[in-house]
């Protein structure tokens, strides 16, 4: 008498089953191990450093906003900035020596804003040469105003400017140095560049952006710059070579709004300002 062919019992199906299972984890865990990283971003990531590098620059440079904060080092001082520029202008802050001073500048119209203490210590530091008052926020008359070149005048130069926009003339030597800190395209092509061979390092995660690193150098003595894997590829972190700062990219293309002061919030100081 022949006997039916046996069957797996259910026990050993059921053992089976839970083998199977892991196999298939297994070998979703390994793939997923050789998926593309670059696989949804812009897709810098696969280039060698000095492309990415050249993509970034190129992303700066057709940029139409920004906005900049953190430190920066030049001839041994240290600004921290917090400005927002755009290719007709700027607006923020800088701090220098514990001392924060407001930049606004619309077209080639240049102001700068500080306190009274701002303007007591640059009036104690350097007398300023004739100097009228020529808007109607300004307190005072010529001959008031150029009397801040005189003994004792500080307190009365700091009263006439505290809180008030003074408009940087154009011929003062300071004003090339403050327009700097309000232009994009001078900012940022002094700043986005590296010391050296440029190097593709790690991926860190900047202020929630995925990055891709490049150096300056195997060691980043050079300088550190951390590119945006999504979107253009803008740079999101740089570190200056030297450890001369390092700085927050932030708003790109992000417009705001940028006027002139009110006439009763501004000064016209005459052909100089005074020192700091």
């Amino acid at each position: 008498m022949s006997l039916p062919p046996s069957r797996p019992s259910s026990r050993l199906r059921s053992g089976r089953a839970p083998a199977a299972v892991a196999l298939c984890a297994g070998l979703a865990v390994a793939l997923s191990g050789c998926a593309d990283p670059d696989e949804g971003t812009n897709g810098v990531g696969r280039l060698e450093a000095g492309a990415i590098e050249q993509k970034a620059r190129a992303a700066v440079g057709a940029a139409t906003a920004v906005r900049v904060t953190g430190a920066l080092v030049t001839q041994g001082q240290t600004y921290r900035l917090d400005m927002r520029l755009k290719k007709d202008g700027g607006e923020g802050s800088v701090t220098a020596r514990s001392t924060t001073f407001a930049l606004l500048r619309v077209g080639d119209a240049l102001f700068l804003k500080g306190s009274e203490d701002f303007w007591g210590q640059a009036a104690g530091a350097s007398p300023s040469p004739g100097a009228s008052a020529g808007s109607a926020g300004a307190a005072g008359s010529a001959g008031s105003a150029g009397a801040a070149g005189s003994a004792g005048s500080g307190a009365d130069v700091a009263g006439k400017l505290g809180g008030k926009y003074v408009k940087v003339p154009s011929g003062d030597p300071v004003y090339k140095q403050l327009r700097g800190f309000t232009d994009l395209g001078a900012l940022l092509d002094g700043l986005i560049t590296l010391d050296g061979e440029p190097v593709k390092g790690e991926r860190p995660t900047v202020h929630g952006v995925e990055t891709i690193e490049i150096t300056g150098g195997e060691d980043a003595e050079g300088g550190r710059l951390d590119v945006s894997l999504h979107g253009a590829p803008y740079p999101v972190r740089l570190e200056r070579a030297g450890g001369a700062g390092t700085l927050t990219l932030a708003d790109w293309g992000k417009d705001f709004p940028l006027k002139a002061p009110a006439e009763d919030e501004t000064v016209d100081y005459g052909s100089a300002i005074p020192r700091t």
